[in-house]
């Protein structure tokens, strides 16, 4: 289920054994780019730290299925059937400037935005919903099998993910899927890929119920880096809704990685370090 029961810090799944992590290291520079390269050599599987640039505030009962950066503020796909949105996030202070809701058949998931297009999954529906990104006018609706849960963009296709570990290119004209690629570590499967987003020629893809980011070479599904963000949400500010870690955004122009969770009270700017 995608509303399972909250997960700990401490009680987070890990990836798998041969991917132990530790998030704690030397700092790097503060001059280093919040998201440095991964290793040209694909055949090895970095391991990343972070630290916390600044925090910026989250609706603590926003259920973060999909987040986009946009125009300086977010764009946020919430989910649960019922309570599933559109909207549009002030960054600096959280205030909803904009939502639509979606209709109580659907579970809303993954969000990218192509140009003026806002496309937004769907979870069991089969369903992608496509929006005029700057009304949030509902244009048009198409249809794909199988589960909806992470999406984003290369500028070209859209690339979207259902819970295996298959991500499919999808063309945003039709949605007609153009290719498919495993994900894999070291020869291994990995499964429960998530929420997505593009950066910097990579997937970057949360694995579902654990504090860990994989950073996938979109040509061949090799996973370049693994990033532990154990710890991200202090357990002081949890609560027993709060759930698991969910929502990625890039901001390209200023190079800042933003990540949250689903029912989290804060938003994380922050800067990755490569580990020994």
């Amino acid at each position: 289920m995608k509303n399972a029961n909250p997960v700990s810090a401490g009680g987070a799944l890990r990836l798998v054994a041969f991917l132990a992590l530790s998030a704690c290291s030397r700092p790097a520079s503060v001059h280093a780019p919040s998201v440095p390269p991964s290793p040209a050599d694909t055949r090895t599987v970095s391991r990343y730290g972070y630290e916390v640039v600044k925090t910026w505030p989250h609706d603590r009962l926003a259920f973060t299925q999909g987040l986009v950066f946009r125009h300086g503020n977010l764009v946020e796909s919430t989910g649960l059937n019922g309570q599933s949105t559109l909207r549009e996030v002030e960054l600096g202070t959280g205030k909803v400037l904009k939502q639509v809701s979606v209709s109580a058949e659907h579970f809303a998931e993954g969000l990218a935005v192509i140009g003026s297009q806002a496309f937004q999954l769907t979870w069991h529906s089969g369903t992608a919903l496509v929006y005029d990104a700057d009304t949030f006018r509902r244009e048009k609706e198409f249809t794909y099998a199988g589960e909806g849960w992470g999406l984003t963009t290369d500028g070209r296709w859209l690339i979207m993910s259902d819970g295996t570990a298959r991500l499919r290119f999808i063309d945003p004209a039709t949605f007609a899927v153009n290719r498919t690629i495993e994900v894999t570590a070291k020869g291994k499967p990995v499964e429960r890929l998530n929420e997505l987003e593009y950066i910097q020629g990579e997937v970057f893809a949360n694995v579902w119920q654990t504090d860990e980011v994989v950073r996938i070479d979109p040509a061949t599904g090799v996973v370049r880096g693994v990033i532990d963000f154990a710890g991200l949400l202090p357990l002081l500010e949890r609560r027993p809704e709060t759930d698991v870690l969910n929502g990625l955004a890039y901001d390209a122009a200023n190079d800042r990685l933003f990540v949250t969770g689903k029912r989290w009270p804060k938003i994380f700017e922050v800067r990755l370090k490569a580990l020994p």
